[in-house]
């Protein structure tokens, strides 16, 4: 009876520890995969799942971003130039059925098959273009890659160029290049700073002398109207004051006698070579006749004192 015991006793510990076995905990980012006999059932998510012990098995498949390093490769550009790169893949599984029963080593096939087109790519570009062009040689790659890899459950993200490195020889010659480019440029920049200041300096000196010209332009044109001015001021003042004077005359009332005065004293001035105008009146006739009148009394004055002749005598 005792033996009994201890045999239910353990058999029911092996039964416990069998039990135990089977649970199984699928973390947050994995996707777990029973297979029932080895056929595959069902796909659990995340969590505490059990799986009866030798007949099922779970299989977890992580779903997170991974990183395939493709070793450095040898590859000849289009222009015959051996240059060496290695790129980065990363991917993310999709569906983590395909990626477990359609292929049997992922990295290994993601390594070859990112190889092989690495050399087609890289191929159909000469040296010039693979080293200016990795964006675009990492959009080819990726597309290449991804669609390929599309029946194994796998969506790649990105494909990075690590480095694309061309031969000693060849780098010596691209600097010795690079430096006669960047020499030229400088010369060309150095020529068209000299042009440009040139310019300017043709363009200023211009400029001050069209703003000189302007200048004494405007100069001469503010003393012509400044002369101008002065003239038309004094004949206005003169205007003014001949008007002024013929109206104390015509006031006045002079006689012809002091008129004719006033015709000897002006005469008199002009014999003297001092005055520079005279004015006369418009209606001169009793002027003349008042000048006359005075004339002829002073030569009969000058008669009545003169001696007498030897005739007279």
């Amino acid at each position: 009876m005792e033996a009994v015991i201890v045999l239910f006793a353990v058999l029911a510990v092996v039964l416990i520890l069998i039990a135990a076995a089977g649970f199984r905990v699928v973390r947050p980012f994995e996707k777990g995969l029973i297979e029932f006999l080895g056929r595959y059932q069902r796909t659990v998510d995340s969590g505490l799942r059990w799986v009866l012990p030798f007949v099922k098995r779970l299989t977890k498949v992580d779903m997170r971003e991974q990183v395939v390093d493709v070793p450095p490769q040898e590859v000849i550009t289009k222009d015959n130039v051996v240059v060496t790169v290695d790129a980065v893949i990363y991917y993310e599984a999709t569906d983590p059925v395909k990626l477990q029963y359609n292929v049997g080593n992922f990295i290994l096939a993601a390594t070859k098959l990112a190889q092989t087109n690495l050399r087609n790519v890289v191929g159909d570009l000469d040296l010039d273009a693979a080293l200016t062009s990795r964006e675009v040689i990492n959009a080819k790659l990726r597309q290449i890659l991804d669609d390929a890899t599309d029946k194994w459950g796998v969506r790649v993200v990105r494909v990075e160029l690590q480095r694309i490195e061309p031969p000693a020889d060849v780098t010596d010659a691209m600097h010795r290049q690079m430096k006669a480019e960047r020499d030229r440029r400088a010369q060309v920049t150095e020529a068209e700073g000299a042009k440009a200041a040139a310019v300017l300096r043709a363009e200023g000196v211009q400029q001050s002398q069209i703003l000189e010209a302007t200048g004494q332009a405007e100069a001469i044109k503010r003393v012509a109207d400044a002369e101008q001015y002065q003239l038309l001021t004094v004949a206005e003042g003169e205007g003014q004051a001949i008007e002024r004077v013929f109206g104390a005359i015509h006031n006045g009332d002079p006689t012809p006698d002091l008129i004719a005065i006033r015709y000897l004293e002006a005469l008199e001035q002009v014999a003297n070579g001092q005055a520079t105008k005279i004015f006369l009146p418009l209606d001169t006739s009793g002027v003349l006749g008042s000048v006359a009148a005075i004339g002829e009394m002073f030569r009969e004055g000058n008669t009545s004192s003169r001696p007498p002749d030897s005739q007279g005598q």
